[in-house]
């Protein structure tokens, strides 16, 4: 993998690629970094230009200042614009999707095509579920604590894991900065949306794919929103990897 360090509204933000052929940008979720989306992502970089930034206020892009999702859509299309791409196919997982979507309204001459795994946000007309919420109100109250308390708060999120998922969780939030921790936790438990109504999404013209998500965090009637985008496509999978190589052909 090639490090890449670029700038977008005064911040130095980072990114990893690998592979090469037809450039493929991927978002990773809330209170996570690019390792996350390398877990289940890297196959495709046998056969395209794998990139994963992690996105401002995580990993290792530093920031303490106010998020945006407009900010966040800018920050991708400055990376586009650092490699000198003319577009690509941009998605996302989670608050990453989000992310995504927010690109595709905002920058869509950059898309060639989108993609949305595991969509948390539906919109300021769906709103978050009591489940949603519940789970980004644990986050900020431990993300709020970071600064003065130390790292090591966040590690209670996380007890209910499988061993070995819990500890790989822990040892990368270990190396967060925590006043970034608490910019992007503050910032989900916000409620902020990508868009207002569902109905906005038909303005994106370019295919997209739709993987559902798995949990009541990301329930499936925030997938049923994105059905409104003329040229969607709903594809239920655990093989992210292989459904997104597929859809590409």
């Amino acid at each position: 993998m090639t490090d890449i360090w670029f700038e977008s509204c005064g911040v130095k933000l980072f990114a990893v690629e690998s592979g090469q052929g037809r450039p493929i940008l991927l978002l990773h979720g809330g209170l996570a970094a690019h390792q996350a989306v390398r877990l289940f992502a890297e196959p495709l970089s046998a056969h395209h230009r794998l990139i994963t930034p992690d996105l401002r206020a995580s990993g290792r892009s530093h920031f303490a200042g106010e998020l945006t999702w407009d900010l966040l859509a800018d920050d991708v299309a400055a990376l586009v614009r650092h490699l000198a791409l003319d577009h690509a196919v941009i998605g996302g997982i989670s608050f990453g999707a989000g992310v995504a979507v927010r690109v595709a309204l905002r920058h869509p001459q950059i898309v060639e095509r989108l993609v949305l795994l595991h969509p948390a946000f539906g919109g300021a007309e769906l709103g978050l579920t009591d489940a949603q919420g519940r789970a980004m109100r644990a986050m900020d109250a431990a993300g709020s604590r970071v600064v003065e308390e130390g790292i090591a708060v966040m590690f209670s999120l996380f007890e209910a894991l499988p061993t070995a998922l819990r500890d790989r969780a822990r040892a990368l939030v270990a190396t967060y900065d925590p006043a970034s921790v608490a910019t992007s936790t503050r910032f989900m438990a916000s409620g902020a949306q990508p868009f207002a109504r569902g109905d906005e999404l038909v303005a994106i013209d370019v295919p997209t794919l739709v993987v559902p998500g798995l949990d009541p965090e990301h329930p499936v009637e925030v997938a049923r929103v994105f059905a409104q985008i003329p040229r969607a496509t709903i594809a239920e999978t655990t093989d992210i990897a292989t459904a997104i190589e597929q859809w590409l052909r």
